[in-house]
């Protein structure tokens, strides 16, 4: 048996050619966007019709869609089943070898199940087809070979066929494994699609992510209340009114009446603008420079339009009020940083 070269032979080796390494890398990437590439243009011919029909089926499951395969293929029906599962699909990975040993069980005759095997012939994956099949369960196949048994047994059959692996021996799987999880994403897409799913039911199954969090925390959520948002009445003077915005740490205070309806706002921007033209703070009110109208946000609110509010107008404060314009609370974009809104 020949042993393997020692590392640093190896280290030389890729060190005195890059070139060649770069090159090979080259040639994988083109090999596998090639393999895709037939992939799509088989799927704008007859094999469109094989893909339509399994959508349909897909669309008519009542139960979920099971995925199998073993090997490399395992690992990309392992991917296909969270992808479907993530976008709206109930779906989950069975591997083969458990399956015949009790895990059948979780499989019904609503069910759809997907099986994966490049050659078609994984004895792993035939020998639970039988029991699949006496289900009643409906059978898409994913194979590189329409003759093998698996396709035979299917009620669809998807190719997954490449001209060459990646691999420069052609036996490591890479374009086909490649081309399998680009049609499985296909097909969750095409699904997705055709049952309207929308960003907000992705973000319903990822509330960890950052997607969650834009599009499921409201302004409600991380706005401030009670005694932590800055308000002044209108009479109040401004040197008053400035300590206000000190001591809550927010740039600004609101104005409001005594039924704490918003008038107006003040910032520390409208503060440098004044000062620029005026001298003399000892007897203006805070109503003599507070800017009326300012930009308010609902409660019931998305966070992430509040960060498009304060970015088209290059603000950095929000005053939140309800439908009737009393003010309930006050939003800073720091909020929304440490929410990881943004």
């Amino acid at each position: 048996m020949q042993a393997n070269p020692p590392i640093a032979q190896l280290l030389d080796t890729a060190t005195s050619a890059p070139n060649h390494a770069l090159q090979l890398a080259c040639d994988t990437l083109q090999i596998e966007a090639d393999a895709i590439l037939a992939l799509k243009a088989r799927l704008a011919g007859v094999a469109g019709n094989d893909f339509t029909r399994a959508i349909q089926k897909l669309l008519q499951c009542e139960g979920r869609v099971v995925v199998s395969g073993i090997g490399k293929s395992g690992h990309i029906a392992r991917k296909i089943a969270a992808t479907f599962a993530s976008t709206g699909t109930p779906s989950f990975f069975v591997h083969p070898a458990e399956a015949a040993h009790g895990d059948l069980g979780m499989i019904t005759a609503q069910d759809v199940f997907i099986a994966i095997s490049y050659s078609g012939e994984a004895a792993e994956l035939i020998s639970i087809l039988p029991t699949i099949k006496r289900l009643g369960v409906v059978l898409i196949s994913m194979t590189g070979n329409e003759q093998s048994s698996l396709a035979s047994l299917a009620d669809i059959h998807l190719s997954v066929f490449v001209a060459k692996e990646a691999c420069p021996l052609n036996l490591a799987p890479t374009a086909s494994t490649t081309a399998t999880l680009a049609l499985g994403d296909a097909l969750a897409v095409a699904v997705l699609d055709a049952r309207g799913f929308r960003a907000e039911d992705f973000a319903r199954s990822h509330p960890g992510g950052s997607l969650g969090r834009r599009l499921l925390t409201h302004v409600r959520d991380i706005m401030r209340t009670g005694d932590a948002i800055p308000q002044v009445l209108p009479e109040t003077s401004l040197t008053s009114a400035l300590l206000e915005i000190t001591q809550k740490g927010m740039a600004m205070t609101a104005i409001v009446d005594t039924e704490n309806t918003v008038l107006g706002v003040f910032t520390d921007g409208d503060l440098r603008r004044l000062i620029e033209n005026q001298q003399n703070f000892t007897n203006l009110k805070i109503a003599d420079v507070m800017r009326t109208q300012p930009r308010t946000i609902r409660p019931e609110k998305l966070a992430v339009e509040a960060v498009e509010i304060m970015e088209k107008y290059r603000i950095n404060q929000l005053v939140v009020a309800d439908e009737a314009n009393k003010l309930v609370g006050a939003l800073h974009i720091h909020d929304l940083t440490r929410a990881k809104v943004i």
